[in-house]
């Protein structure tokens, strides 16, 4: 009988980060941020299943962000910022997406305003958002 050390399956988990991101989704998010309705509310059961996206690498964020536009990006951070504190499972801390979205705009050059940044602060307690860790 021997004893060894188990390891978990990391290809599930790698396989989530490596697909391309639906865009159809994203597209769902950001109506379901537009609603101001509570997110469980605004979303089909299995659009709430995707709770991997929010910790997707910095990078592929900044990439995907190419393809939208500064106010798709804005509604996108509002969508994450209330997953965050209204969807279970979707707690990210500093590997949230806010933080690449957030950096995406800055890149752009159309940061976020005062008022949008008290407007995170408002609806989350990660104390990471919106451009993570110092």
């Amino acid at each position: 009988m021997s004893v060894g050390a188990w390891e978990p399956d990391q290809t599930a988990a790698q396989d989530k980060t490596q697909k391309p991101i639906e865009r159809e989704l994203l597209r769902r998010y950001i109506a379901a941020a537009r609603a101001d309705k509570p997110l469980g509310e605004s979303l089909e059961t299995a659009d709430m299943q995707a709770s991997h996206l929010i910790r997707l690498p910095t990078q592929r964020w900044l990439e995907e962000s190419e393809a939208w536009d500064s106010e798709q990006l804005w509604q996108l951070i509002r969508f994450f910022t209330l997953a965050e504190k209204q969807l279970p499972g979707w707690d990210a801390g500093a590997e949230s997406a806010v933080i690449p979205l957030a950096k995406a705009l800055r890149r752009r050059k159309t940061p976020l305003d005062k008022e949008q940044l008290l407007w995170i602060k408002q609806h989350s307690d990660n104390r990471y958002l919106p451009y993570g860790p110092l």
